[in-house]
């Protein structure tokens, strides 16, 4: 009893005036820079954008860093979101959207770039939101991929029972969507969210000071910042932009992705509770605010008609008969239009690939097939040193919560640091240790894609349920028995999904990790990566979309034949609830 009089005390208290205010100020702060961000979006467009390499400008540059990584956030979410589901309710459409998925995953970072600013600043001429979209499109790019492989294999991993409940009760879509898919894959999501951010800041500083060929297509940012301090060697430039992109990750970290996880927790699938999770003292307050309280309350008060549970239906209605009612012509129109457009799209495409492929020689093919051998070496070393050291850490850290709130501060900013910016100084240190860029750039590699395989088994090893867990111990297991009977199993679904995405993220790294450039010293490996980055400065499309079709090609027919039959395996024999 004393325990509960000690902890009900500090739920009725209210936070300080203080506190109440720094919300307010707060919010206030958020509506501010959304107005900046709008206004820089209206800017006059300009043939050269000159980076301010003093502290002063750090602020604005990370303000306007982080609001396109959380545009292009939010369309990924409903990308996810839309198409994970179409793919898992409509058998037809999923023949195409997987490996469309696949392909778009495979297609390297300045594979879209280059055509893509061009078309869009021809269609804003006036001003930066060319340019702005650019960008977003660019990190979008870089997150949606394994958000959507994920969420995917969630819907696949929904327990039968669960979704007859659901048709038992008469749940339209919005209600099976909030009462059971998204609890169900909602740690799963929220693991690939954080490092599809982490994705998207990789190449921050390739999207926000663009080149192409004598054309600059530069847009103010902590990524432009630290290119051009890079080009010019002003290391106190450099030190500055690595300290306010630390900061940047660290808050959001502590404002959004810590508080989430924590909340996610509580659809962990389970026959018995998990016990209680310690949240953050801010956190506490933060919910107990009154100013917090009124704003949730108004949302929650537009929400409660589409969270509310129907109820089962009457004995007279069939079932069977509410659920055809909820597809209609409408639902069905929509399908044949967007699948239509995607058909004109593909085709329009394929005209102007094959346009640009007919004026490659059978020289450049031959170059490109052979720089593609040595990528596929490095891209094979680095997936595998990284699955060495992320499923041991991935799984202590997922079945250890107490564990995890402590180390996830520390790996949320080395996994969501883009990478890229430090480049330099990894180089120099592997250069001044008798080394080269040749087997040098498979630690640059591993920097921007062992993160996939570290988050998708640390959530996969979280969502183990509490009992299993326990079975485990009743029956002693121990040593490598216990890592072959249950946990290589209970994450192993998690560590294909992280597989995947991670060789899909290492065939882009190789771009950035096979050429590197430090001041007017140009470090370059023999691999598709520098062919791809070698084409894109000297503005060669040829050359550019055949290295571009050949990478596409080796990820597509990897993943069919490999990556795909081990995700089936693992969905068949390694699924509990199931």
């Amino acid at each position: 009893m004393s325990m509960t009089a000690t902890l009900s005390r500090p739920e009725r208290e209210r936070p300080a005036i203080w506190f109440e205010a720094l919300v307010v100020l707060g919010v206030a702060a958020l509506l501010l820079g959304g107005v900046e961000v709008v206004a820089q979006w209206r800017q006059p467009l300009h043939q050269t954008v000159e980076i301010d390499l003093s502290a002063r400008a750090l602020p604005v540059y990370a303000l306007f860093s982080l609001a396109r990584g959380w545009i292009a956030y939010f369309f990924s979410l409903l990308f996810t979101l839309v198409v994970a589901s179409w793919a898992f309710y409509d058998v037809r459409a999923r023949r195409y959207i997987l490996p469309a998925l696949d392909v778009l995953q495979s297609v390297p970072v300045l594979g879209f770039l280059p055509g893509l600013v061009l078309a869009l600043v021809a269609l804003f001429p006036h001003s930066n939101t060319g340019l702005e979209l650019s960008c977003v499109i660019m990190i979008f790019t870089g997150q949606v991929w394994n958000m959507a492989f994920s969420y995917y294999d969630s819907l696949c991993g929904v327990p039968g029972d669960y979704r007859m409940l659901g048709r038992l009760y008469g749940f339209k879509w919005w209600h099976r969507f909030l009462k059971i898919e998204l609890p169900f894959g909602a740690q799963g999501l929220l693991y690939n969210s954080m490092v599809s951010m982490a994705g998207g800041w990789f190449f921050l500083s390739i999207t926000e000071a663009f080149k192409l060929g004598d054309q600059d297509f530069r847009v103010p940012g902590i990524g432009s910042y630290m290119s051009v301090a890079i080009e010019r060697g002003d290391v106190r430039a450099q030190l500055l932009g690595v300290l306010a992109m630390g900061v940047v990750i660290l808050v959001v970290d502590r404002l959004v992705w810590w508080p989430l996880v924590v909340w996610s927790r509580k659809f962990k699938m389970d026959d018995f509770g998990s016990g209680r999770i310690d949240q953050p003292g801010w956190q506490r307050w933060l919910a107990r605010s009154r100013a917090m309280q009124a704003a949730t309350h108004r949302i929650g008060l537009w929400l409660a008609p589409l969270a509310a549970v129907p109820g089962p239906p009457p004995a007279s209605v069939p079932v069977a008969a509410t659920a055809a009612e909820s597809s209609g012509r409408t639902a069905r129109g929509i399908y044949y239009l967007v699948l239509a457009g995607l058909v004109g799209s593909m085709v329009w495409g394929a005209v102007e690939l094959a346009s640009l492929l007919m004026r490659v020689n059978l020289a450049d093919w031959l170059d490109i097939l052979s720089n593609t051998g040595l990528s596929f070496l490095r891209v094979l070393a680095a997936v595998g040193l990284g699955t060495l050291w992320t499923v041991p850490l991935g799984v202590w850290i997922g079945l250890n919560p107490k564990l995890s709130s402590r180390l996830q501060p520390f790996i949320q900013f080395v996994a969501s640091f883009p990478a890229p910016m430090i480049y330099p100084w990894i180089l120099l240190l592997v250069l001044k240790t008798g080394g080269s860029l040749q087997w040098g750039s498979v630690p640059l590699i591993m920097m921007g894609t062992q993160w996939y395989i570290l988050f998708n088994v640390a959530a996969a090893a979280s969502a183990i349920p509490n009992d299993i867990v326990s079975c485990a111990e009743v029956l002693r297991l121990s040593g490598w028995r216990r890592w072959r009977k249950f946990l290589l199993p209970a994450v192993f679904p998690g560590l294909v999904t992280g597989w995947i995405t991670a060789a899909g993220g290492a065939w882009n790294a190789t771009i950035v990790s096979e050429y590197v450039q430090i001041g007017d010293k140009l470090y370059q490996a023999t691999g598709l990566g520098a062919y791809i980055s070698r084409a894109t400065n000297d503005g060669n499309f040829p050359r550019l979309a055949a290295a571009v079709l050949v990478m596409a090609l080796v990820v597509v027919g990897i993943n069919r034949s490999l990556w795909k039959r081990l995700q089936v395996f693992a969905n068949e024999r390694c699924r509990f609830l199931t």
